[in-house]
């Protein structure tokens, strides 16, 4: 097996189960140590128990490169891929089915931590048909978002792994802030390039709730945005600990989300699981359409979907109001019509 696939790998199946940062990087550290060597100076350093020398390749890592050189799955990594084998939530099996796509990802251009090949690779191997690219906007400096600039050449990169992959599409997008005054954070001839546009607050989430009701109202009706992301901009448990939600007037930002045609995200990640139950039903009775989407900000966790598919299942949210069901074609016309 080739010891650099085998260790991504190790990294996708860490990610996904949520392992501590710090040891998904001592793979992915590892993956790139050997990708700078040539595979006959990989195979001396095997030989010669000098393996670990190797900057960034430790005991565990320098265990599956030996077992990968010896044409073996590493046993580490087979006992990953048995423990994979499991859900990752119980129930959402007719939804989690009829995903064909994710309209929120990032990759290391803005706060992710893997490259957009890296991130495409892991939706093609989940069988994903489409994937929307989602750095986010220039604002959230903290997350490095993308200037102008450094945006088009983004797009150019989107443009020739889409040239060189047949039967999946990397759709140009953005997660764009929600600024004070209700308007995007980013160009509007830059956004009028773009795929999938997800609109979100991340910026003084304890507003009153007249102030972020006209704020999210005001990026909801740019006819720019396609999804609202992550409505309340709670956290319910992880790393950076709980946060609550945003006030606003939910009934009115759901009406105004089915009258512009904006889709609702289910957001999957674990620690926002947002919008609460309530908020989703409030939604599905405004008549609004729903994207469930990962959120994801490396390879393992594009599979995150499976959470939002069993969420939005239990609520009964119907699979024709869900956009990432939706065939590319399907999908690219509802896009258009916002253009």
């Amino acid at each position: 097996m080739d010891p650099i696939e085998a260790l991504d790998e190790i990294s996708f199946w860490l990610e996904r189960s949520q392992a501590p940062t710090f040891k998904v990087q001592a793979f992915r550290k590892a993956a790139e140590a050997v990708r700078q060597l040539p595979p006959d100076d990989l195979a001396k350093l095997v030989a010669a128990g000098r393996i670990t020398s190797l900057k960034g390749v430790g005991s565990r890592s320098a265990e599956v490169i030996t077992q990968s050189l010896e044409d073996k799955v590493p046993e580490y990594l087979a006992d990953l891929r048995e423990r994979g084998t499991e859900p990752l939530a119980q129930g959402g099996d007719t939804l989690r089915a009829a995903l064909r796509g994710d309209l929120h990802s990032h990759s290391n251009w803005s706060d992710g931590g893997s490259p957009i090949e890296a991130m495409v690779a892991a939706a093609r191997t989940l069988g994903r048909e489409y994937l929307a690219l989602t750095d986010h906007s220039p604002n959230l400096t903290i997350a490095n978002g993308l200037s102008i600039e450094r945006l088009e050449d983004q797009l150019r990169i989107v443009e020739d792994i889409n040239a060189s992959h047949d039967g999946f599409q990397l759709l140009k997008g953005i997660e764009v802030d929600i600024l004070e005054d209700g308007t995007l954070d980013q160009a509007p001839h830059m956004l009028d390039r773009l795929d999938v546009v997800v609109a979100s607050v991340h910026s003084k989430l304890r507003s009153d709730k007249k102030t972020m009701t006209a704020r999210m109202l005001g990026g909801i009706s740019d006819p720019h945005t396609n999804v609202l992301g992550h409505c309340t901009g709670r956290l319910v448990q992880g790393s950076r600990g709980t946060r609550p939600e945003s006030e606003f007037d939910a009934a009115k930002v759901f009406s105004e989300c089915a009258a512009w045609g904006v889709a609702v995200e289910i957001n999957s990640r674990p620690e926002r699981q947002d919008p609460p139950d309530n908020l989703i039903k409030m939604a599905l009775d405004a008549g609004c359409l729903f994207s469930i989407d990962s959120d994801a900000h490396a390879p393992g966790q594009l599979d995150f979907l499976q959470y939002g598919a069993a969420r939005a299942e239990a609520l009964g949210v119907p699979k024709e109001r869900i956009v990432t069901t939706w065939p590319l074609e399907q999908l690219t016309e509802w896009l258009s019509l916002k253009k």
